[in-house]
């Protein structure tokens, strides 16, 4: 028998069999479709962690060391601020504690011999006023009331008794140097010195947080601020990307949820790589990013997805943020 062959829309069939064959053809697509199903992936961006450093001073900037997109080590000086009034504060600390230090030094060795000496001159000085002035008053009395009046005799007993304190005085001035400083004053002395010191110590802080610094080593983000402003305290003066390279943010679906673990390992698919990066789950969220009540129905719950976070195992140059990635587990 002679067949007659036909031409269809999947192919060219002998007569008699287009149909069957025909449905044979759509049937195998069908099949050749279904397999390449693609899989499940996470998707997400690359992303670090910021950390913001912020102004505890409202001095002026005086100088900024860094450009956005630098790479910075850790304690690396970012900006300076103005320190002249910090500057002058310590400078009235220091003489505080100058002066302490040396009444202290008096204190512990005691006074000179020097001092003692003329205290002791001193008091020789007062006796001998006293002696003066007894015999002043021994004369008038003597005298009378016809050659002294009373009015003398009283002016003599009063400044009798005047150069008698003079004396007590002298005499205690002599004692106390003899005997040296208090212990209890010595002591004052030197809790005053302590708190000086400790003045001293808050603004050698406050004068090194006038130097803002990289808490970490990382990446230079932003750049709020210029030289010359003057930000508030508690502004933002520069943001800092950590990290030798971001990671990768991602949510994964929730029919993979069950079966990844931190430190399970992962494939990275990176936008403008030609190449996928290995790497390793940090670190998954074990609570859905948005749980609405319907969403825990059955018909609805494998649209839920859970946060992970991925480190990229990769030496090539740090990668920029926000870029989308997939990743596979």
């Amino acid at each position: 028998m002679k067949l007659h062959w036909v031409r269809s829309d999947t192919g060219i069939f002998p007569d008699g069999h287009t149909a069957m064959n025909k449905l044979i053809s759509i049937l195998l697509a069908c099949m050749l479709v279904s397999c390449e199903e693609p899989a499940i992936l996470a998707v997400g961006l690359l992303e670090s962690e910021r950390i913001e450093i912020t102004a505890e001073s409202t001095e002026p900037i005086t100088e900024i060391l860094v450009t956005e997109g630098q790479r910075v080590a850790a304690g690396e000086i970012l900006l300076t601020q103005d320190k002249s009034r910090v500057l002058a504060r310590e400078q009235e600390v220091r003489a505080g504690i100058a002066r302490l230090e040396a009444l202290l030094a008096q204190q512990v060795t005691g006074p000179r011999q020097e001092v003692i000496e003329a205290a002791r001159a001193a008091l020789e000085a007062a006796q001998v006023q006293v002696d003066i002035n007894q015999l002043e008053l021994n004369r008038l009395q003597r005298l009378g009331a016809n050659v002294a009046t009373q009015e003398r005799i009283d002016l003599a007993s009063s400044q009798l008794d005047g150069s008698r304190a003079n004396l007590n005085q002298a005499s205690a001035r002599l004692r106390e140097l003899q005997a040296g400083t208090r212990d209890e004053e010595i002591e004052q002395t030197r809790q005053e010195l302590r708190g000086a010191n400790a003045r001293l110590d808050l603004i050698l802080i406050d004068k090194q947080r006038h130097e803002l610094k990289a808490p970490l080593a990382g990446v230079i983000d932003s750049l709020p601020f210029e030289q010359g402003e003057r930000p508030m305290n508690g502004s933002v003066v520069a943001v800092l990307l950590t990290g030798d390279q971001p990671f990768a943010r991602v949510y994964v679906p929730e029919a993979l949820r069950v079966n990844i673990r931190p430190g399970a390992a992962a494939t990275v698919y990176i936008d403008g790589l030609e190449s996928p990066v290995a790497g390793t789950v940090r670190r998954i969220a074990s609570e859905s990013s948005f749980t609405p009540y319907f969403s825990l129905t059955e018909h609805d719950r494998g649209r839920l997805s859970y946060l992970a976070e991925i480190i990229l195992d990769t030496e090539r140059e740090r990668l920029p943020d926000g870029v989308p990635v997939e990743v596979s587990f």
